[in-house]
């Protein structure tokens, strides 16, 4: 059996698609998922990149793009009413839900219910109150203190920058990290053992040379 290390943020709304969608993409098949929060912004910045609400014209696109994923899929998704927004007190309060077994990881119940509260019903996800009553409802799975929260969730964003993980939803699983919503059924052709994995269109990549590099 294949474990799978689920790499999200909340302020993603592609990855609350992979989250919403993963079990169908990969029915039938045996395996089981770590789901680790991590701060997107730190990996944008870490590769010196924007993410895609912050350029105007992908945004209005990211929007759109997002919206018909979820019609097509019949997944619940509504846009919140201020995006993007600061996703950290929602990433510190999942953190602070680490499975005692494996801090670095919370379970699918906190996982949905922090990424509902976000992408169904169209309201502020930053909201005080919201997130105050969002923080009672899940009391009962905290196991870490805020600071070890704290301290989990750069630990968990360091070690996904280390694995060459870049943005989000990523799937980790035997070291090859599968990004994007749309890397579902690719990630379900690996889990098949399609040995098309295995060479060159997967580790030939690398290879490429490098024709030009546009600096800043």
């Amino acid at each position: 059996m294949k474990h799978i290390n689920f790499y999200l943020d909340f302020i993603s709304p592609y990855a609350y698609l992979a989250f919403e969608h993963l079990p169908e993409a990969l029915k039938g098949l045996s395996y089981s998922v770590s789901y680790r929060p991590v701060l997107f912004a730190a990996m944008l910045k870490h590769h010196g990149q924007l993410g895609p609400a912050e350029i105007a014209p992908k945004r209005d696109w990211t929007y759109r793009q997002v919206l018909w994923h979820a019609h097509s899929k019949g997944i619940a998704m509504q846009i919140p009413a201020s995006h993007p927004f600061n996703p950290l007190p929602l990433l510190r309060l999942a953190s602070a839900c680490g499975t005692p077994v494996d801090p670095a990881s919370i379970n699918r119940y906190v996982c949905e219910t922090i990424f509902r509260h976000v992408w169904q019903g169209g309201a502020e996800a930053a909201d005080e109150q919201r997130l105050a009553a969002l923080t009672a409802l899940l009391a009962p799975q905290h196991h870490l203190t805020a600071d070890e929260a704290k301290a989990q969730l750069k630990k968990n964003t360091d070690e996904a920058i280390a694995l060459k993980v870049f943005g989000v939803p990523a799937m980790e699983v035997d070291g090859k990290i599968f990004w994007g919503f749309d890397a579902l059924p690719m990630l379900r052709e690996y889990l098949l053992g399609n040995a098309w994995f295995e060479g060159e269109g997967w580790n030939g990549v690398s290879k490429i040379s490098v024709g030009i590099s546009r600096k800043a």
